[in-house]
């Protein structure tokens, strides 16, 4: 481990050790055990703390040094909403701390700021809490993914996160309903609600519980009445999943949102108010739309292996077959939800009096910007996978490197943005719109998460855009959704190749019953280009700078799964 960042570099062994030095660069090693340095990383090992279980001493000048070094940054780094586990971690550092119980050991809300080598620092939301006797043992065997550290000194207390106590979520809630002022070292969290909103029933935030879901943030359900949304990652400014969520609700006849509440919000002197926390009526809903639509294709796919024999070597049914094959149901559904998206966009662009929403024009300086951002991104996406093909299965290569040959196409494609002037206005979208962005209430559909991709800065996911862009998003979701629904375990292996080439005529068909929806929706909107060529450049662009962003994404994350953006560059080139 160097001394100084505290990076764990590659393990010793009976080869020799190799390192390269830039000029003047030096190192300072510590040797450590693999079980206390690398291997941790791997299998998630919960430290030790060799103090008595007081918040006071463990935040003392003493015990302060191990929590920060060793205890945070283990827990940080195997929690799931953690996205930046690939980054050089430097340091660790408490930098404020609320009390949110009254209790000398209960629940504190931590602001931890992580610092890194080779990016910005990121602070983060850590709620902790000191359990012992029977809760901290259900913490234990209920969430271990919870318990921080154990301390050595008491018998089976742990440092835990807080979220896993319901007097902790309770306090929170009532923070905000009751619109609270909580003060802490260096500021203050303000509990903000709705103007209207009428007092609540104790017993409301009595009944909650932790949602399950994997995600960047941490969900809490009061009732089945309200949603909270805990943020573990925070930017100093309006959060735009808070402040669309409250336009939508506030300021337009949209209904197709969870109802905006109140927020927790952190404020200091000369520095804009933090959002820590979002607070949502609940929607009753039968699940997501992305599982309602894998199961939909688990069906499709069942009626073409019933129909195998009839369609062994053709490459399409006709156009009535093919709509009985992919059943009607599902079909009406994605037009209202092309109805709602385009809904959704008039809504955003319908406050010209509000500078935070009013649509602005789409000039040639904007034209520009987005191709630089398009091209930039296609250079680095590129440039990883000449780099990483070797990770990308065997039998993907060759397409892979077809799609590697076509980077000057690509190019050219989204260029053609600079070309044209389609004087369609730029809009507050959704930002990172797919089916599991959405609930299907078993009539209609509610939109979730506005905060857009949680690893970009605020600013730029607070930015007016191309509503297309969120076209782009839930078109390149159809494919997604196709092929997941294709690799799933209970799908047999033999029965694949003969679906391909059915799962691309499924999600071309189902993103062509988006679009034209949508269109239809918002045929005289002005975020959308009148000219039909217009439209097809500008859509074509958005669709490769996707798929572009999905190669980088797959390759560290899922290498099996690039095949989807390659596939998805072939179609739009019309390479396959």
């Amino acid at each position: 481990m160097e001394v100084f960042s505290r990076n764990l570099f590659r393990p010793i062994r009976k080869t020799r050790y190799v390192i390269t030095l830039g000029p003047h660069a030096y190192y300072w090693f510590a040797l450590q055990t693999p079980s206390n340095s690398r291997r941790a990383l791997k299998k998630r090992v919960v430290p030790s703390i060799n103090v008595p279980a007081q918040f006071d001493i463990l935040l003392g000048d003493g015990q302060r040094d191990q929590l920060e070094r060793e205890v945070l940054p283990n827990h940080i780094h195997n929690a799931r909403w953690f996205g930046s586990k690939a980054r050089s971690f430097r340091n660790l550092k408490v930098t404020e701390q609320l009390p949110v119980s009254p209790n000398a050991d209960g629940a504190r809300l931590w602001l931890v700021e992580v610092n890194y080598l080779d990016a910005p620092s990121e602070t983060y939301t850590i709620p902790v809490e000191i359990a012992s006797g029977e809760s901290a043992h259900s913490i234990a065997q209920s969430a271990p993914q919870a318990v921080v550290a154990h301390f050595a000194q008491s018998n089976g207390a742990i440092l835990c996160d807080a979220i896993w106590d319901s007097a902790f979520r309770s306090q929170l809630f009532d923070a905000i309903v009751q619109r609270r002022t909580l003060r802490a070292q260096a500021g203050q969290f303000v509990g903000v609600a709705k103007d209207d909103l009428e007092p609540q029933d104790p017993g409301v935030s009595e009944k909650s519980y932790v949602l399950n879901a994997e995600q960047s943030n941490s969900s809490m359900l009061f009732d089945n009445k309200f949603f909270l949304k805990l943020y573990r990652k925070l930017e100093d400014g309006m959060n735009p999943d808070v402040e669309i969520t409250r336009f939508l609700t506030e300021r337009t006849e949209f209904p197709n949102v969870p109802a905006f509440v109140g927020a927790l919000e952190y404020r200091r002197a000369k520095a804009e108010p933090t959002v820590v926390c979002l607070l949502q009526r609940a929607v009753a809903n039968e699940g997501d739309v992305w599982t309602l639509t894998v199961d939909a294709l688990g069906r499709y796919y069942e009626r073409m292996l019933e129909r195998k024999a009839d369609f062994q070597n053709e490459t399409a049914p006709p156009g009535a077959l093919l709509d009985e094959l992919i059943g009607g149901v599902y079909p009406e559904k994605v037009k209202l939800l092309g109805q709602r998206t385009g809904e959704l966009h008039l809504a955003l662009a319908s406050r010209s009096d509000d500078p935070a929403f009013a649509p602005e024009a789409f000039n040639a300086m904007a034209q520009r910007s987005v191709y630089q951002s398009m091209r930039t991104s296609l250079r680095r996406a590129f440039t990883f996978l000449g780099k990483k093909l070797s990770d990308v299965p065997a039998k993907f290569r060759s397409e892979a490197r077809e799609v590697l040959a076509a980077e000057k196409e690509i190019l050219a494609r989204e260029k053609g943005l600079l070309d044209r002037r389609a004087n369609a206005a730029k809009i507050r979208i959704h930002g990172d719109y797919h089916l599991g962005q959405l609930l299907y209430t078993g009539k209609d559909f509610v939109i979730l998460d506005f905060e857009g991709e949680p690893a970009r800065p605020l600013s730029d996911r607070k930015m007016k855009r191309s509503a297309l862009r969120d076209v782009a998003g839930m078109m390149r979701s159809f494919q997604y959704a196709a092929y997941a629904a294709l690799w799933q375990p209970a799908m047999r292996k033999e029965d694949v190749p003969f679906l391909e080439r059915w799962a691309d005529l499924w999600y071309r068909h189902m993103s062509s019953v988006f679009l034209q929806s949508y269109l239809h929706t918002t045929a005289a909107a002005i975020f959308v280009p009148k000219n039909s060529e217009d439209l097809q450049i500008m859509l074509e662009a958005y669709l490769l700078d996707k798929a572009v962003y999905e190669i980088a994404y797959e390759l560290n994350h899922r290498p099996s799964w690039v095949l989807i953006p390659i596939r998805g560059i072939k179609h739009i080139l019309q390479v396959a």
